[in-house]
């Protein structure tokens, strides 16, 4: 699993992937990763790599992760997400 620590950047899209995996709304995540909807709303449209603030993008990625989310890097079949179950 992809730590915060190693410095992996998700993309928007994961992050949108990764809240819908889940069954998390916005206003949900926006609250575990403690910013505004409006955030988090710009990061999940981001086109590549989420944009905003390091220590937002770092947040929601740590709330995400926390709730069971793994960062798949991007390795030849594309970047993705998915639901650890232990």
């Amino acid at each position: 699993m992809i730590k915060v620590s190693e410095k992996y950047h998700p993309t928007g899209r994961q992050i949108a992937a990764a809240r819908t995996l889940i069954g998390m709304s916005q206003p949900e995540l926006a609250d575990a990763a403690s910013i505004s909807v409006p955030t988090l709303r710009r990061m999940e449209a981001s086109p590549g790599e989420a944009t905003g603030l390091a220590n937002n993008v770092s947040a929601v990625q740590a709330a995400l992760e926390a709730a069971g989310i793994e960062f798949i890097r991007p390795n030849g079949g594309g970047a993705g997400v998915r639901l650890v179950v232990e």
